[in-house]
């Protein structure tokens, strides 16, 4: 799966909670200084040429809507991010954040039940 730029990524976010938006109701959802009409119209359609998402014409006017689901978005993203930066390790991820002390015991403690209960209820 491709990865998204920030610019794609900011108008899928929209279109998931959305489930499905004309180009202005995209616009209206986005931060202020909102961009220009022409610049989100040319990501939906870049993203429509890379397979994230697929349209309804009314007329001229096209309504969008996501092909790819947020969590098939995350799943690969997250492989894609643990293959290139930790050797597919969790492990080594998880060791980073520690180190990093950006994670403290009782929350390694959760990860670990989570974990835990997540092989329990595949076996």
């Amino acid at each position: 799966m491709k990865e998204l730029t920030k610019a794609e990524e900011q108008v899928m976010q929209i279109l998931w909670e959305l489930e499905k938006a004309f180009v202005r109701e995209i616009i209206t959802e986005m931060p202020d200084p909102k961009p220009a009409y022409n610049t989100v119209s040319t990501i939906v359609r870049i993203l429509e040429r890379k397979g994230f998402v697929s349209y309804r014409a009314y007329g001229k006017s096209h309504q969008y809507f996501p092909l790819v689901s947020k969590e098939e978005y995350k799943t690969g993203y997250f492989k894609n991010f643990l293959s290139n930066y930790f050797s597919g390790s969790f492990r080594e991820l998880v060791t980073f954040f520690a180190k990093k002390d950006d994670i403290d015991l009782k929350e390694l403690d959760e990860l670990m039940r989570e974990i835990k209960k997540e092989s329990d209820n595949e076996k």
